[in-house]
């Protein structure tokens, strides 16, 4: 018998011999400790591909279904000392005899090198439905995050993002590799949203960080843009606006790549993290930006997962709307016409382009545009349906663009009535905001 028929371990020798598969060694584990057994660890086990001896609880499951020490099992099969020990030229899985080479063997090893090869490259822990579900998944949860109190979506959106990490795990064929990557990051930016909506910047930070290694390793320009303009929009609601405006410019050479919506975001992200900075002429180019980029836009498979994962018109309008509220009582009128426009943008969409935070964002950047013309009743009407948001749609977004209000009203308003009104309204809407069970 040459070394290529020989099991290489003692366990692979016994399951050779009780006609046992690899499932069936999975299934009896998982009956012993109630855990699952990876098929890639259940694979090194058999193989002899590990270094040391697994942990406890796994070595005693072993040893209950063979009856014998695990470190025996996991060591060579018995009958293995009869092969010859003067052998020391090795050559792939196997070694070659020195002083007397076998070309039958050369053989024989090459041949048991291209299995081992083969059954490494067709072993996979997903199929087709599999990636079809989780993107079904994800793009629901793309769409329903702009649209429902995140105290109803995280959990699940937590464990989509787990159960995709551990499907990484595992091997799969390049191609799947590369969706699961593109799917990790977009869930991982969901989580770093629903971070970043909770008032965890850092945390937020850390999981569009994820965003971007995903996108490095599936090879989606699309996506490091996309992460890019994430970091820039948790950066800004974080009141970091150099580093909101750095983000944005750092996406901008992935987005000439990819020219999906991103592209459109950065430019739009800049352009009101500029904004907040003083640089009002550096704003206004870069809402035009913002334009030029919608007129060269192709869609990529990131933007038909639809909902927070594409940049759509309206949020477009928004965001111009916003950049032009800091600009004072000179920009006062252009804020409040992109504001109208993206009201009436809003009103007439499609449902998944639908987004209730930034909707509230919008009404907030009406407002402050008629506070800087004086007309204060007006900006008290322009926050009616933000003020009646349940608490649940209270973000760490929605309230601080009502600070930002605020804030605008405190530098331009004088003592009023109407004043007083609405500062009391926006100090009693703030006062209970969004907090997720702990």
């Amino acid at each position: 018998m040459v070394d290529s028929e020989l099991p290489r371990t003692r366990l692979a020798q016994l399951m050779e011999q009780r006609r046992m598969t690899q499932r069936d060694l999975r299934d009896l584990f998982q009956e012993k400790t109630g855990t699952e057994l990876s098929e890639r660890q259940a694979y090194r086990w058999v193989n002899g591909e590990v270094k040391s001896l697994p942990y406890a609880h796994a070595q005693g499951a072993l040893e209950r279904i063979f009856d014998e020490p695990a470190s025996q099992l996991l060591g060579p099969p018995h009958g293995s000392g009869l092969v010859r020990q003067h052998r020391s030229l090795t050559l792939g899985g196997g070694v070659l005899d020195r002083e007397q080479p076998d070309w039958q063997q050369v053989i024989a090893v090459s041949a048991r090198r291209a299995r081992d090869f083969l059954s490494r490259m067709e072993v996979s822990n997903v199929g087709s439905e599999t990636l079809d579900q989780l993107g079904d998944d994800v793009r629901r949860l793309a769409v329903a995050y702009q649209q429902e109190p995140l105290e109803d979506l995280l959990e699940d959106m937590s464990e989509t993002q787990a159960e995709i990490f551990r499907l990484l795990d595992g091997r799969q064929k390049v191609a799947q590799t590369r969706e699961l990557h593109l799917l990790a990051g977009v869930a991982s930016g969901l989580m770093a949203r629903a971070c970043h909506d909770n008032g965890a910047s850092d945390e937020a930070l850390t999981h569009a960080r994820v965003v971007f290694s995903s996108a490095d390793h599936a090879g989606h320009d699309g996506l490091k843009a996309w992460a890019r303009g994430l970091q820039s929009l948790i950066a800004y609601w974080a009141g970091r606006y150099d580093a909101a405006v750095d983000y944005a410019r750092r996406g901008a050479e992935f987005a000439a790549l990819s020219r999906n919506t991103s592209a459109v975001w950065l430019a739009a992200g800049e352009a009101r993290s500029l904004a907040a900075l003083g640089r009002q002429d550096e704003a206004r180019h870069a809402v035009e930006r913002a334009v030029d980029a919608r007129d060269r836009v192709r869609r990529d498979d990131l933007d038909e997962l639809g909902g927070f994962c594409t940049f759509n018109s309206p949020r477009q309008l928004y965001y111009a709307a916003e950049a032009l509220s800091w600009g004072g009582e000179d920009a006062a009128e252009d804020a409040e016409r992109y504001a109208v426009e993206a009201i009436e943008a809003y009103g007439t969409a499609d449902e998944t382009d639908r987004a209730f935070g930034d909707e509230a964002g919008t009404r907030c950047a009406l407002a402050i545009s008629r506070i800087n013309r004086g007309e204060i009743e007006g900006a008290a009407e322009a926050l009616q349906e933000v003020v009646a948001l349940p608490i649940g749609r209270r973000t760490h977004g929605v309230v601080t663009a009502v600070q930002h209000v605020e804030r605008h009203l405190g530098l331009v308003a004088a003592e009023s009535r109407a004043a007083n009104e609405l500062e009391d309204l926006m100090n009693h809407f703030t006062a209970e905001r969004l907090a997720l069970p702990q």
